[in-house]
């Protein structure tokens, strides 16, 4: 069926269909053609992929970033990084990357950064003097750390497909990785910034303003430590967790900012089930083409392989940085954990890696294909929020692929950074 199910999904993604429904259709194919399995198989592993008591932290974590991303609490974000940053060298430049890192600890999805903050930074840079297509190129670069910064919906996904793993230890794990990210961002946002002669025009403002804005901002911030912290000390569960936030941004929304109005909330649940039942549609598909994988006994064949190979952990840690990187060219992130994460972790366990540190390289990797063509999602958002075509932004991209690249091999050759945290926590 393998040599059925790669050449139809490849069609169909060429053809533009969605990555859920090509892989669905791709197996449907695969069965018809090459097997005698029944094509209730295909629906049976679908469903089973979505019978899961921890996915459901998915669609309540989504609701919690709808809820928070009201206009109140981007903006009160959108100022502190501001303050913070807004005086030095390309200020407003690196207040988008700041405020990016922030708002990743409420949304846990890249395409939420940018379609967030970052759409309403793009317009603030634009006034400020910077290039608009450089604006869009810094805004897909700094996005990239939604799904890194804990929470994140594709490490709930991840903790689902490796039992070496927890939601809990991938959360913690994603901390240091998330910082440095944002760190060589900032570094690119900088050189650039004194390469094109992008100066601040605003003075640092008083530490007592500064105090006040965060204050201001910390009922948004405090999201984040609610979550991790609830986690790292055994309060609750990443499910339970993700209930908890939803109460939270509706009690921050409505009563402290009051930038939430009842009114506004059958346009947020609707927002959150259309993107939850996108979520879940992948996860279903991705669910019915790995079973397809497994009973042709391709991971078990790909795993005794390289295991024969005799690689060592480093060449073998920069082999799935070069097949993920290409991998990430073709298909979203949670899609590709469902598929790869079954016949790599166990490979990476075998060698020795530790299990959350080889997590964070698979899903910082697949997560910087939301920023390559051809399918690039990060490309798209930035492209119809800033009126350009993606050829545009991509020709200012070089010096943030750079500095991502750096970010990688950093996480990838110093395993502390991904592990260090989870073990203080106790995980």
């Amino acid at each position: 069926m393998a040599e059925i199910l790669f050449p139809a999904l490849f069609i169909l993604l060429a053809l533009g269909l969605p990555v859920a429904f090509a892989m669905a259709i791709a197996v449907f194919v695969a069965l018809s053609f090459g097997s005698s399995y029944p094509h209730l198989v295909v629906v049976k592993e679908m469903f089973a992929g979505l019978d899961s008591f921890p996915l459901l932290a998915v669609p309540f974590f989504i609701l919690a970033a709808e809820i928070m991303t009201g206009g109140a609490v981007t903006m009160a974000l959108l100022r502190l990084a501001q303050s913070l940053v807004g005086h030095l060298r390309g200020g407003l430049g690196h207040a988008n990357v700041v405020s990016s890192a922030m708002f990743a600890g409420i949304s846990g999805s890249a395409l939420a950064d940018a379609a967030g903050p970052g759409s309403m930074m793009i317009r603030m840079m634009e006034k400020g003097g910077y290039d608009r297509p450089y604006a869009g190129a810094l805004t897909i670069a700094s996005a990239v750390v939604g799904p890194i910064i804990p929470p994140s919906i594709t490490m709930i996904i991840y903790a689902m497909q490796d039992q070496q793993v927890s939601v809990g230890s991938l959360f913690m794990a994603g901390i240091l990785p998330g910082f440095l990210i944002t760190l060589m961002v900032l570094l690119a946002n900088a050189y650039v910034s004194k390469k094109r002669g992008y100066v601040s025009g605003e003075a640092m403002p008083p530490l007592a303003e500064i105090g006040r804005i965060f204050v201001y901002a910390l009922p948004a911030l405090s999201l984040i430590v609610l979550i991790v912290g609830g986690i790292r000390f055994g309060i609750f569960t990443p499910t339970e967790a993700s209930v908890i936030a939803v109460f939270y941004a509706l009690i921050v929304g409505m009563f402290i900012y009051r930038s939430l109005k009842l009114r506004d909330l059958p346009g947020i649940l609707l927002r959150a089930a259309m993107t939850s039942g996108a979520v879940l549609l992948i996860l279903g598909a991705a669910r019915a083409f790995a079973w397809v994988l497994i009973i042709e006994g391709i991971p078990q064949l790909l795993a005794e392989t390289i295991i024969a190979w005799d690689l060592s952990p480093v060449v073998f840690l920069l082999a799935v940085n070069l097949l993920l990187l290409v991998f990430g060219l073709f298909m979203d992130p949670l899609p590709g954990v469902m598929i790869l994460v079954p016949i790599l972790a166990p490979i990476a366990l075998a060698l020795g890696i530790d299990p959350n540190h080889f997590a964070i390289i698979v899903i910082v990797n697949l997560t910087l294909g939301l920023t390559t063509p051809p399918v690039g999602s990060l490309i798209f958002v930035v492209s119809s929020t800033v009126g350009l075509k993606p050829t545009t932004l991509i020709r200012e991209m070089p010096p943030f692929f750079l500095a991502l690249a750096g970010a990688l091999l950093l996480i990838t050759f110093v395993p502390v950074l991904s592990t260090w945290i989870p073990a203080v926590s106790g995980f």
